[in-house]
């Protein structure tokens, strides 16, 4: 399947998460990074997978633009329980609260995702949920987490990644969709764009 990723158009990751960067990287692409400044949008009529594909897409459109015959890559990344939809957060007071709200309980992370080619009028956009179970926290606990990663650019104040034993159980779903990019349904649907 890797071979069938080298006849892919130029591709363009339209984000500045290094996280996205170094996850795009293990599929040994090559890749230009180009961030699509737009603002994310939040719209409590929408579901958590249509808003997360809508940024995606926003995302992808703005840059490609700029790339027209490029394969644009845009995502969003959304932390949300029940109802309630966990952005990032605005300050590290907001992060205690965002942390505190998701302990001991589980919720789901949603990754958006739009593959855009402007010249070829050719899109796909989908996206991967997981499941995330916090373990109960303390305040001492949710504190020392914090004093360790900075929360103040990812969803829901946390990052898998980072010191992520202290705070998740467990996980149901693809880990890397956690961290920002599902790796293994991106693959799967570069594969099927190259091979169209």
């Amino acid at each position: 399947m890797r071979a069938a990723l080298k006849d892919l158009p130029p591709l363009v990751l339209a984000s500045a998460s290094p996280r996205r960067v170094e996850l795009l990287r293990q599929l040994t692409l090559q890749f230009k990074v180009v961030p699509g400044d737009v603002p994310e949008i939040h719209h409590e009529q929408l579901t958590a997978r249509e808003l997360a594909q809508i940024n995606a897409y926003r995302k992808a459109r703005s840059v490609a633009k700029k790339f027209p015959d490029a394969l644009v890559l845009g995502a969003d990344t959304l932390v949300y329980l029940d109802t309630t939809l966990f952005g990032k957060p605005p300050t590290l007071a907001a992060a205690y609260q965002m942390l505190e709200k998701l302990q001991g309980r589980t919720h789901q992370v949603i990754t958006g995702i739009c593959l855009l080619h402007l010249r070829q009028h050719h899109q796909a956009v989908f996206a991967e949920s997981t499941a995330v179970s916090f373990r109960p926290l303390d305040a001492v606990t949710i504190r020392r987490y914090l004093s360790r990663v900075n929360p103040l650019d990812k969803a829901g104040a946390y990052a898998i990644q980072e010191e992520g034993e202290l705070i998740v159980e467990k996980i149901v779903g693809s880990y890397t969709n956690v961290v920002g990019l599902p790796v293994e349904r991106l693959r799967a649907e570069l594969a099927s764009w190259s091979a169209k």
